[in-house]
């Protein structure tokens, strides 16, 4: 009897003993997981981008992440600067996912965006965006975004004369924020910011003083130029519009897109001062005008689209890899040569937001036929508002106001 007792306590202290071994491997599998297998979802941080693990902070690398508690910065409604041509919602757009997506780099954090810092930030300064009608779009959304703290209307205003360039000012910051209009940023037949769209587009290659007198000065110069060079050749003058012993040549578009910037970079170099002005080079936008691409149908483009393209790397015909290259040559030979401009690369991220074009939804120039396929008027390269830009914003955000470095 004693015998059997001694064993059944053998077995029992055995038994304890497993079940403690199993617990505390349990234990460790989970901890050992946590750190090193299991995602992590990467709130918005207060301050500078963070990094993890000593890795490189690369904000344009990433995933979207739907974010209905902290976005949109601003409602369409309330922002009275907002342009028809963006206010998707305005013109009839019922769905509304589109504006509460944030983009989350995976190796670090965005610093939260705050209005507020923004505007201190500019006080008596002047950030300008130069470029098309993309630029214009992302003007659009950054004094949505700064003109959301400023609660009193007398201490904001607008000035548009109709001339290529518009102001934004907030009278208690002494902050200016403009837009240029200059698609091609080199002189062209194209540079009237009203009757833009002629027949045959013609580039002053060598000539950009007539527009850059007007935001060489500035504290802040966001530039951006891509969507109207998208053509196999492009008419090139050497001379002027104005005389008739101009030199005339049809120039293949990738050569002639970098003869503009190389006119860009060398004014640049001359007439800034790299110790008072940031500069920005914002990438391609792409479109989303073949639904193919991305598994749609033949014939159709982003009409219709409400979700995200979840192929991670994804890359559509709308974006050009020879024009990045030329602007990332550009911008590497002006680093060289003591003038940093930085390249915001919005096009990856970008390229996953089918989800994000007006489509059909903005305000239409031309009365249009009843019984016409609403996919063949539908608008798939700029971008409702709040949505997109106001991250390409975001990001900027992270350069001007919180010091991020390109690694």
């Amino acid at each position: 009897m004693a015998k059997q007792q001694l064993l059944m306590l053998g077995i029992r202290a055995s038994f304890h003993t497993l079940s403690a071994v199993l617990v505390a491997g349990v234990i460790f599998t989970t901890v050992f997981l946590s750190r090193n297998v299991l995602p992590k979802e990467h709130p918005q941080s207060d301050g500078a981008p963070n990094v993890e693990d000593g890795r490189d902070c690369n904000l344009f690398e990433g995933k979207w992440v739907f974010d209905n508690e902290s976005n949109p910065i601003y409602k369409e409604e309330e922002c009275k600067f907002m342009s028809d041509q963006l206010a998707c919602e305005k013109f009839g757009r019922q769905d509304s996912s589109y504006k509460f997506w944030r983009w989350q780099p995976h190796t670090c954090n965005l610093p939260r965006f705050n209005a507020t810092k923004l505007l201190e930030s500019l006080r008596n300064k002047r950030m300008v965006y130069v470029g098309d009608s993309l630029n214009r779009g992302q003007w659009v959304s950054v004094v949505c975004m700064a003109s959301s703290v400023i609660k009193n209307p007398k201490l904001m205003h607008m000035h548009n004369n109709g001339s290529n360039l518009i102001s934004f000012k907030s009278l208690e910051y002494n902050a200016t924020i403009d837009f240029y209009w200059a698609p091609l940023l080199v002189e062209s037949n194209s540079d009237d910011p009203t009757n833009h769209r002629l027949p045959e587009r013609i580039v002053r290659i060598q000539s950009i003083e007539r527009h850059a007198r007007h935001w060489t000065e500035s504290d802040i110069i966001v530039l951006n130029s891509y969507l109207w060079w998208r053509m196999p050749h492009i008419k090139t003058l050497w001379g002027s519009f104005e005389k008739l012993d101009g030199i005339y040549k049809e120039v293949e578009m990738v050569r002639v897109y970098e003869m503009a910037l190389q006119t860009l970079s060398q004014w640049l170099e001359v007439h800034v001062n790299s110790n008072r002005t940031k500069l920005f080079f914002m990438s391609m936008s792409p479109t989303h005008e073949r639904a193919e691409e991305w598994g749609g149908k033949t014939n159709q483009n982003c009409y219709g689209e409400t979700s995200l393209i979840d192929k991670e790397g994804y890359n559509g015909r709308g974006s050009d890899p020879k024009m990045m290259r030329v602007v990332e040559n550009v911008l590497d030979g002006l680093k060289r040569r003591g003038l940093n401009m930085h390249m915001i690369n919005i096009t990856q991220l970008s390229e996953y937001r089918k989800d994000g074009h007006p489509s059909m939804y903005r305000k239409q120039w031309e009365q249009l036929k009843e019984d016409l396929d609403p996919s063949s008027y539908s608008d798939c390269i700029h971008w409702c508002l709040p949505g997109v830009p106001d991250v390409w914003n975001h990001l900027l955000y992270a350069y001007i106001v919180d010091n991020h470095h390109s690694t």
